[in-house]
């Protein structure tokens, strides 16, 4: 058992901190209070200290496009098929990535990752934890949604291959969804009877548990039109879908408050580098989290590295938004986001012990991540070493 003591507690789920003990045993949080008794536990003094929920990012590439490698170590985008619903971020993690060490070190405990937006379909997302030596070991869920594609991406790295318009990525994506509906339809009426079932496809067999509505479709737009034609090829064929990026929301907070979908925003800091992120603003969050909407902050890991997550949720609040919606948007927003809010995002019994230990406020620059526990064990800070 481990008892953290006397730290002043932000669990992510209650709008005031405390000051209080929280009990660890066989990595899950036992028990929060303001005093415990546990005889015979470890004993660590947070005095002084606050306490957070492990962050979480809910899109990121993170561990598919290593740190420093260049071209070899990507391996976050397919570019010879603009559908490509079969890949597994899984099969491509690597779990030594010095990018995932320095995460950890700065308190992203969760990360969901997976393809890149080159493709219409790119495959699925697994949320990981960044510990562990092969990806079975830092699995929380291997396939949590299936990414697709809008905009300019899939336009420009596709043109020469049969899509260069938002119409032809529209008109793929309807295609495929339309071949995949059929293809289980068909598994259903075969039931048992491996005869009538149809030829196996690997593609169209990816995008089963997309229209079982077991995964959502994870859309990158960051246009409003793109958002809302996401959200229209979602309605006809009645799947789950989020919204990645979400660039331009601030400008359409009221009709996208009415779509009650969930909203990963960013990659925020840094230049505008392509026409449809013109109107890149910190105020987005802030002003969709103020509609009602449920706001997520992501890096979209290695376009911002991830381990500056909380101070992007500190520039949301100096451009307007709630401190305590901005700690939501790194914990327990985007643990719901990713579909695991069971297990992480908060500061709550039964979930897992991933706690953040800081010496102030993350969100700002000065502050230092103290300590940080995974499934309540303390992680080791890495240490760089020279080559």
């Amino acid at each position: 058992m481990l008892l953290i003591r006397s730290g002043l507690i932000h669990t992510a789920v209650d709008p005031e901190p405390f000051v209080g003990d929280i009990l660890v045993e066989d990595g899950k949080i036992v028990k929060i209070a303001p005093e415990i008794d546990a005889p015979g536990a470890e004993v660590y003094d947070a005095a002084g200290k606050n306490i957070y929920p492990g962050f979480v990012e809910a899109h990121g590439h993170i561990g598919l496009d290593g740190y420093g490698i260049g071209f070899e170590g990507q391996d976050y985008n397919e570019y010879g098929d603009y559908a490509t619903p079969q890949l597994r971020a899984i099969d491509g993690i690597e779990p030594r990535d010095r990018a995932l060490a320095e995460a950890r070190d700065a308190g992203v405990t969760t990360m969901c990752v997976g393809p890149g937006s080159s493709n219409v379909l790119g495959g699925t997302f697994a949320a990981i934890k960044p510990v562990g030596v092969r990806v079975e070991q830092m699995v929380v869920k291997a396939e949590a949604a299936m990414k697709c594609a809008f905009g300019e991406n899939p336009k420009r790295c596709y043109r020469e291959k049969g899509n260069c318009s938002r119409m032809t990525t529209a008109a793929h994506l309807r295609e495929m969804l339309f071949k995949a509906r059929e293809y289980m339809n068909k598994l259903d009426a075969a039931k048992d009877d491996p005869s009538k079932a149809p030829a196996f496809d690997m593609k169209l067999n990816a995008l089963v548990p997309v229209l079982r509505r077991e995964i959502p479709l994870k859309a990158h737009a960051h246009q409003a039109n793109d958002l809302f034609t996401a959200l229209r090829i979602a309605r006809e064929f009645n799947v789950n879908i989020t919204l990645e990026h979400v660039t331009e929301g601030h400008l359409v907070a009221d009709e996208l408050a009415k779509e009650n979908v969930m909203l990963a925003v960013g990659p925020t800091l840094g230049h505008a580098s392509k026409f449809e992120l013109r109107n890149k603003s910190w105020t987005t969050p802030g002003v969709l989290a103020a509609h009602g909407c449920h706001v997520s902050i992501i890096t979209d890991s290695p376009v911002i590295p991830q381990k500056y997550l909380p101070i992007c949720a500190g520039l949301a609040v100096k451009a307007g938004m709630d401190p305590y919606q901005a700690l939501r948007a790194i914990t327990i927003n985007p643990a719901e986001h990713i579909g695991i809010a069971d297990r992480v995002g908060s500061l709550e019994a039964g979930k897992d012990a991933d706690i953040v230990v800081t010496d102030g406020c993350p969100f700002e620059i000065e502050t230092q991540v103290v300590d940080v526990f995974i499934n309540g064990k303390k992680t080791e800070k890495f240490v760089e070493t020279a080559i």
